[in-house]
Order: structure tokens, then C-alpha cells, then sequence
């Protein structure tokens, strides 16, 4: 009976990356891997070209930590930063975030973001 017990703990709390990452040859994937009442935990894969749309959230904070691949993030008033394997950004409430993987091969990030309810608020047409 401990046994089961340790293995449904171990189920819910390790994640495999290569088991959770998921490529959509249209548009980027998202695949949340874990939910809470307080947060929730998402992995993004893109192909080259492919986007996470511009975006922010008015309560959550929003961190991206980015395993595979190059981009540009797109922090707001038209800004563009260079981001790759090994950067983490924290977008805060009210903070535009966004991204493009302009590199040659795939990119790959975790998102980790709470408290939820989380909305997700668009951009105005320029």
C-alpha cells in the first residue's frame, strides 16, 4: 500500500520533457503538464517561424525558462530581445510577453505561471 501511495505522489510531481513536448506543424503547441488551484505549469514548442502571440495577464506573474532553441521575445512598445536556451524572464502583471523562435531548429520553454484564474489580455491593434 505505500508503494501505490509513492507512486501516484512520484506520477503527479516528476515530468519527463520528452515525454510532455509536443510539436504542431502549424502553429506553436502548448501542453500544460500540471494544475493546481494556485498556479499551473505549461511546456511550448515551436518550430522555426513559429509564435506565442502578445500577450499579458492582470493578476499573474508568467515565468518562461527556455530550454531549446533561439528567439525574440517581445517585452512590449516594440521592443525585441534576443532570448535562448538557459534565459528565464518573468513577465508580472501588466506586462506584455510574447515570443518568435527565429532560429533553425526548434524552440522549447517551460512556463510556470499563477495565481489562477489567470486571463490573458490581448494587445490593441497598432
Amino acid at each position: 500500500m505505500v508503494n501505490e501511495t509513492k507512486e501516484k505522489i512520484l506520477k503527479k510531481r516528476f515530468f519527463k520533457l520528452d515525454e510532455v513536448a509536443q510539436f504542431d506543424p502549424n502553429q506553436g503547441k502548448k501542453t500544460i503538464f500540471y494544475e493546481t488551484d494556485k498556479t499551473a505549469g505549461a511546456v511550448w514548442c515551436l518550430e522555426p517561424g513559429q509564435e506565442v502571440y502578445k500577450h499579458w495577464h492582470t493578476t499573474s506573474d508568467d515565468l518562461w525558462i527556455c530550454i531549446q532553441g533561439t528567439g525574440i521575445f517581445y517585452p512590449g512598445d516594440g521592443e525585441e530581445v534576443e532570448i535562448t536556451k538557459g534565459d528565464m524572464i518573468i513577465s508580472y502583471p501588466g506586462q506584455q510577453h510574447g515570443m518568435r523562435n527565429t532560429g533553425n531548429e526548434r524552440f522549447i520553454f517551460v512556463g510556470v505561471a499563477g495565481p489562477l484564474p489567470m486571463d490573458v489580455v490581448l494587445p490593441k491593434e497598432e
